[in-house]
């Protein structure tokens, strides 16, 4: 009868050496023949017979791995960590492994295939939630918002739904059941498109379910675009005089003097604006890298302005609800509504004789005056942060800052002659 072969390791012996590396010391063992004590290498890994080995790393993890040999290789499987599993379990787990491989099996291959049959029974939700960790942070911060926005829509939707047999009758009951407008309803579309590319490519579906789905055919055409107006002079005069709350109004005449986004303005803080040398340096904008902004004299001036005006906090345009402040820890920037919300007030109250405007609209009035001003194109659009088209936008990373710089002021003098002529 074969005498069976002695197991090498000890539970005692493991426990030691695990603490002895988390606490920052070198593991050791006593030598069988001299009995003295003698300091192991990491990583360290010891068999404890039949394949069967623990190992250890400079770290402290401690792991059980089973070595074997299939179709005349060697191969390893993973069990898992230590002390999560003991040595008799770890033990136990091999001798159930190395009858399989007996008859022919190949556990570390059944392992890859069980967990590749797991991925393929993710839910929409888990989907999602890779999406959110691996896709989304690499997009830029205003598609990162409408994505989030519309994530949160679908996951309330189809989240329980297997990945896998998620059909394109789904998506469009989800696209017919969600209350948005027909715009809204197409960033939904190309949100619920993205996530299921996501999920082809690893491989969790072989063909996108969003494929062949036309909004057209869900919700009707496209309703007609509004287009972009230009504040013409003399509604710009009405504007100045208008009956706003001061910030509001300061926060107008600098969106139109600077042809920034309102984003860009909302989110400003105070040390990113340089009135010793007249510039604003935006870290971060809708089309990726940050600007500097060159700001003329009238800019300036009403940034000196609202300076006086926010009270000591960090934001140039500071919350005013308490509730506001307190949610982001006491100091924090404007409800991106505010002014919006003010313009229209304006209109309700005061019924003005200008056109119906909103804050992104004076971004055009700034674009179309610039050109009347005599401004070429390029550089308007540049004063705008728009990135220039074709071969000449690939390889022109020149910034433009001196004739941005130009422009502006001179677009600044003409709405300085416009503030003045109002006192």
């Amino acid at each position: 009868m074969q005498r069976k072969k002695r197991e090498a390791l000890e539970a005692i012996q493991l426990k030691h050496w695990v603490q002895a590396v988390q606490s920052g010391k070198i593991p050791t063992e006593k030598d069988s023949v001299t009995n003295e004590i003698v300091p192991l290498p990491l990583p360290l890994a010891r068999s404890d017979g039949e394949g069967l080995t623990f190992t250890l790393s400079k770290s402290g993890t401690a792991t059980w791995v089973l070595r074997y040999r299939y179709g005349g290789r060697s191969k390893e499987l993973t069990i898992g960590n230590y002390p999560d599993i003991s040595l008799s379990d770890a033990r136990k787990y091999a001798r159930e492994k190395r009858a399989g491989i007996d008859i022919g099996s190949n556990p570390a291959l059944d392992k890859r295939k069980s967990k590749a049959s797991a991925l393929k029974d993710w839910s929409v939700a888990e989907l999602i939630e890779d999406y959110r960790e691996k896709i989304l942070p690499g997009l830029s911060t205003s598609t990162q918002r409408s994505y989030s926005r519309n994530l949160i829509r679908i996951e309330s939707k189809i989240g329980p739904f297997p990945v896998s047999k998620v059909e394109s009758v789904d998506i469009v009951v989800m696209l017919e059941g969600v209350d948005a407008t027909w715009t809204e309803s197409l960033m939904l579309l190309c949100t619920v498109k993205m996530l299921f590319r996501h999920a082809a490519g690893k491989k969790l579906i072989s063909v996108n379910p969003c494929f062949g789905i036309e909004l057209s055919a869900t919700m009707g055409p496209r309703p007609p675009v509004r287009r972009r107006l230009m504040l013409n002079e003399a509604e710009l005069k009405c504007l100045f005089s208008a009956n706003m709350r001061p910030e509001n109004l300061l926060a107008v005449k600098i969106l139109l003097g600077t042809a920034v986004r309102s984003a860009e303005l909302f989110g400003a803080k105070w040390d990113q604006i340089d009135t010793d040398k007249g510039v604003w340096t935006v870290p971060t904008t809708k089309t990726g890298t940050g600007m500097q902004i060159p700001l003329s004299i009238a800019v300036l001036d009403w940034f000196k302005d609202l300076k006086l005006l926010s009270g000591g906090s960090s934001f140039v345009l500071p919350a005013r609800a308490e509730s506001r402040k307190e949610r982001f820890g006491g100091d924090a920037c404007i409800n991106p509504n505010t002014i919006g919300s003010a313009i229209e007030f304006w209109f309700v109250e005061y019924s003005p004789e200008v056109r119906r405007f909103t804050p992104h609209d004076l971004r055009s009035t700034a674009k179309s005056h610039l050109r009347r001003l005599g401004v070429p194109r390029d550089i308007t659009e540049m004063c705008l942060n728009h990135k220039l088209s074709g071969v000449e936008g690939i390889y022109d990373i020149h910034t433009y800052f001196e004739e941005r710089k130009a422009a502006l002021a001179k677009w600044g003098d003409y709405l300085k002659q416009i503030e003045s002529a109002l006192v």
